[in-house]
C-alpha cells in the first residue's frame, strides 16, 4: 500500500505548483481526532489514482505559510490543486466514498 508524500512549506512549490497533474493536498494536525480517521483514506488514494493525481500530506502547525496561502481554517482539510489553482476545497472529515466521487468527477471533467 502506498503512502502520501509528506511535504513542507519549503517543498510546496516544487511538489504541488510545478507538477503537471492535479495534486490532492491533505492538511492535518497530530492533535486532530478526525484527521486520524481520514489519514488512512488519503494513503489508499495513492494506489487508486497512481498515474492521475499526486497525493501529498502537510501538517499545519509547522507549515504556516502554505496554510495561510490556501486559507486552511480547520483540519482535516483538502485542496485539489491543478496548474496552481484550487479546483476543489473542503474542510472537516470526509468519507472515502465522497472523496472518490469528487476526484472521479474532476478527472472525468478534465
Amino acid at each position: 500500500m502506498g503512502k502520501a508524500l509528506i511535504i513542507t512549506d519549503h517543498d510546496f512549490k516544487r511538489e504541488v505548483l510545478e507538477t503537471d497533474r492535479p495534486v490532492l493536498v491533505y492538511f492535518w494536525a497530530s492533535w486532530c481526532g478526525p484527521c486520524r480517521l481520514v489519514s488512512p483514506t488519503i494513503d489508499t488514494l495513492v494506489d487508486v489514482y497512481t498515474d492521475r493525481i499526486k497525493v501529498v500530506k502537510m501538517e499545519v502547525d509547522p507549515n504556516p505559510d502554505t496554510v495561510k496561502q490556501f486559507q486552511v481554517e480547520g483540519v482535516p482539510a483538502l485542496r485539489l490543486i491543478q496548474a496552481g489553482r484550487v479546483i476543489y476545497a473542503s474542510e472537516g472529515a470526509i468519507t472515502k466514498q465522497k472523496l472518490v466521487e469528487v476526484l472521479d468527477g474532476y478527472l472525468a471533467a478534465g
